[in-house]
């Protein structure tokens, strides 16, 4: 199996390498250029739809793969390959015509009901600190749904930074491949590293300065991929296998999370553009484009490794970690300002206790 993984991601790495610069003439050619504006922080046109490189790299070499070996198809490959293609699609016209949210989100639907069709699902939940199972029925559709739509979206509303989410992706899909390996599920693993592969052939091109965006084609893609393998961990969905997807995907989440928290306080439409994402404010802060990056490269890691390491801990564990885990995001997103200045009262409250604890000591 261990030349599989090789093949996968030498190939897609390969394939989505050589097929960047053509997509990037494709998208010019035919109009999908990304414009500078106020909310944007390039300052010339610059190619959209660059996703479809990493699209075509994942789904040739997954193809090639199950063709020339032993490696057998899965309905995870299908659901891929197929709702990928329709998301790729989607993020293709989105690209070009600037769909409006209703078709968008057709697009997306379409694709998490062809996940269902071969059978990522939602079909059990666990209660935590019990062994009672309820089964879920028809209310699994709408929360697969929920979950494919609502991830996808989250990687795209990352997608500000030249290679941020390309890069995220990767970290994520590498985190997936650990933890597929762990449990036994080579096919996935196999899966997520053909998906890094075709990410970093892509992210040549990419990273900062870019020389093309994978526009909406590549993040709803990207999420879409990512949501559906992260699926396999719900289909029988306990406290544990819930928490080590959204850890996995611990940057997007919190990131959408916030966007609809702040634009509630603002009281802006949740569906309104803003300039007030997490790659925007480290900006704001004085970082550099680069470094912006890198540093979410960081926490991406972070969270990626949290969620390897608590696949295989103890439940108090998990609850203690996740714990910990949602005050310090809080307590940085309140820093860094996610949310507004007017909104910090954990910081607020731990500004005052270190206070405290300083005057005593000086005393």
């Amino acid at each position: 199996m261990q030349f599989y993984f090789l093949y996968g991601i030498v190939g897609a790495l390969l394939v989505s390498l050589l097929c960047t610069p053509i997509v990037r003439k494709f998208a010019f050619w035919i109009g999908a250029v990304d414009l500078p504006n106020e909310r944007k922080v390039h300052t010339e046109p610059i190619a959209r739809m660059g996703g479809l490189s990493i699209y075509i790299g994942f789904s040739i070499t997954y193809a090639a793969i199950v063709y020339f070996t032993d490696a057998v198809a899965t309905n995870v490959g299908f659901a891929l390959v197929f709702g990928g293609g329709i998301m790729a699609l989607t993020g293709m016209l989105d690209d070009r015509f600037q769909l409006t949210p209703f078709w968008k989100l057709a697009g997306q639907t379409l694709a998490a009901l062809v996940a269902m069709y071969f059978g990522l699902k939602v079909e059990v939940i666990t209660i935590p600190l019990t062994n009672h199972v309820v089964e879920l029925g028809w209310f699994g559709i709408p929360i697969t749904i929920l979950w494919i739509v609502g991830l996808t979206n989250a990687i795209n509303l990352i997608d500000g930074l030249d290679g941020l989410a390309g890069g995220v992706s990767a970290i994520a899909s590498l985190a997936i491949f650990f933890v597929s390996l762990m449990m036994g599920n080579f096919m996935i693993a196999l899966m997520a590293l053909i998906l890094i592969g075709a990410i970093l052939g892509f992210l040549k091109y990419n990273f900062h300065p870019a020389k093309i965006f994978m526009g909406d084609t590549g993040a709803l893609f990207l999420g879409f991929s990512l949501s559906a393998m992260s699926l396999l961990e719900l289909k029988q969905a306990t406290l544990v296998s819930f928490i080590i997807p959204i850890l996995i995907l611990g940057i997007p989440i919190t990131d959408t999370f916030y966007a609809m928290i702040r634009r509630k306080l603002n009281r802006q439409s949740i569906v309104s553009a803003d300039k007030n994402h997490l790659h925007h404010r480290l900006l704001s802060l004085g970082f550099t484009h680069r470094n912006a990056v890198l540093v979410i490269y960081g926490v991406s890691t972070l969270f990626a490794c949290l969620a390897i390491f608590l696949s295989q801990s103890a439940l108090w564990l998990v609850f203690l970690t996740a714990f910990i885990i949602i005050l310090v995001i809080e307590i940085l997103a309140e820093y860094v300002g996610l949310l507004n200045s007017k909104h910090q009262p954990l910081l607020t409250l731990v500004l005052k206790i270190t206070r405290l604890f300083t005057s005593k000591s000086s005393s």
